[in-house]
């Protein structure tokens, strides 16, 4: 069908309902929505709502990849819809813009749509993944709440409005109520990954380490090998472990449930960086297994994808040693000036530092290590990444100040650790070190 031909009603109800499935499965991170739409606008080319899901789909992915496909879904919606007040244009103008590189302006794009169009829930679940890549904790609960009053259960998609909410809710330290919004969107969905996910960072954040275990091996056949989070949840499965000081058993875990992923797309070679590498922060030994995840990242094309996966590169690269592509990834990077008060540091910038401090630290350098950390580590969530995954830049930052012998600073990091998780087995080690 070319899009000169003439749609019929049936044909175009057709396309309604795949579209809403596709929809549903973007939500639930089941499937593959970004498949079946190319397919639906294939036979359909000039339907509206596909271009729009398109464009979600993409954005919400941060998928450069895709890119091409959302210049083609941008310019139909800018040629089907001339008026720039139609919600369908300004779904393109908030897609544009992160075209353009400014993801900033579409999540402010996406958000005044919702403002209008609370229930919206594309330009929801768009605005909420920048909001999660922009280290915009706040508004990662904030925007999901200013549409909550328009949901309710009777709608198709709350499970998901309530998962978002609760994730922003987790984010933000309210634990008690990110729990219990995360078990109502279970109690619509007992499968939906992304509450599940929420529970887990709860969990996780409170150091309830044995009962995550069991709630994770209770709610495993709703996730294990059939979501796009499996491996992320296979990963807070290995945080538990580590939490709990069995280190044996989170590497059996990324043996079994990260590393033999067939086709790893860069959140899994994230998770599988950011567990060795805290396997190697406590000192165990991980055999070989950095050399395979260290070639996987090389084959990847890094140039404009998000710094939170740069990061994650760059520490496969450093703790392989392989200094020359370390040296590609900061030659991707555009040049930055990092003088001046670290709260001012663009993303760049901070990413250069954060690199630069892997790199030390993966030489030996621990006093470097410290010297770049101190700048920048509370200001480190600007590069992405949840709570749990930025804890691993506290994590080499402890270390880091063990290794380089500055025992206050060791001290002072324990303690401002141990306050925010007192029960954590983890923790306790630390203070155990201190102690000897």
């Amino acid at each position: 069908m070319t899009s000169k031909q003439t749609v019929t009603p049936t044909a175009r109800a057709h396309s309604l309902l795949r579209c809403d499935r596709a929809l549903e499965d973007m939500l639930t991170n089941r499937g593959n929505p970004f498949h079946d739409v190319n397919l639906i606008l294939a036979d359909d080319p000039q339907f509206i709502y596909g271009h729009c899901l398109r464009a979600a789909i993409i954005v919400r992915a941060d998928d450069v990849a895709a890119r091409s496909k959302l210049v083609e879904s941008v310019i139909a919606l800018e040629t089907m819809c001339p008026d720039v007040g139609d919600p369908a244009r300004r779904h393109a103008a908030a897609a544009r813009a992160w075209l353009e590189g400014d993801q900033a302006l579409a999540a402010e794009r996406y958000g005044t749509i919702l403002i209008d169009r609370p229930r919206d829930i594309l330009a929801l679940a768009a605005a909420h993944a920048i909001d999660f890549r922009l280290g915009q904790r706040r508004m990662l609960r904030d925007r999901v709440a200013q549409v909550m009053p328009e949901w309710n259960e009777t709608l198709p998609g709350y499970a998901s409005v309530l998962a978002m909410y609760a994730f922003g809710l987790e984010e933000n330290g309210q634990y008690r109520r990110a729990e219990e919004t995360a078990r109502r969107a279970l109690a619509l969905d007992p499968r939906h990954p992304g509450a599940i996910h929420v529970i887990a960072h709860v969990m996780e954040m409170q150091g309830r380490d044995r009962e995550g275990l069991e709630f994770l091996a209770t709610t495993e056949p709703a996730w294990k090998d059939t979501t796009g989070i499996s491996v992320h949840l296979a990963w807070h499965r290995a945080l538990f472990y580590l939490d709990a000081d069995d280190p044996k058993s989170a590497l059996a875990v990324y043996d079994a449930q990260i590393v033999n992923t067939r086709e790893p797309d860069l959140s899994d070679l994230a998770d599988a960086s950011a567990l060795l590498w805290r396997l190697e922060l406590l000192s165990f030994r991980v055999g070989k297994r950095w050399k395979p995840l260290a070639d996987r990242w090389q084959r990847q094309n890094l140039i404009g994808v998000r710094p939170f996966y740069i990061a994650h590169a760059m520490m496969a690269l450093a703790a392989t040693g392989r200094v020359a592509p370390a040296q590609r990834v900061f030659d991707t990077l555009p040049p930055v000036e990092v003088s001046g008060a670290s709260s001012s540091y663009s993303e760049d910038a901070l990413l250069l530092q954060l690199c630069k401090a892997l790199l030390a630290f993966a030489h030996r350098d621990y006093a470097r290590c410290v010297e770049l950390l101190t700048r920048v580590r509370h200001i480190a969530h600007r590069c992405g990444g949840s709570i749990a995954q930025c804890d691993l830049i506290h994590l080499t930052f402890t270390e880091a100040a063990f290794r380089a012998r500055k025992v206050n600073l060791a001290r002072a990091l324990v303690a401002e650790r141990t306050a925010q998780k007192p029960v954590s087995e983890l923790n306790r080690v630390l203070q155990r070190r201190l102690a000897g």
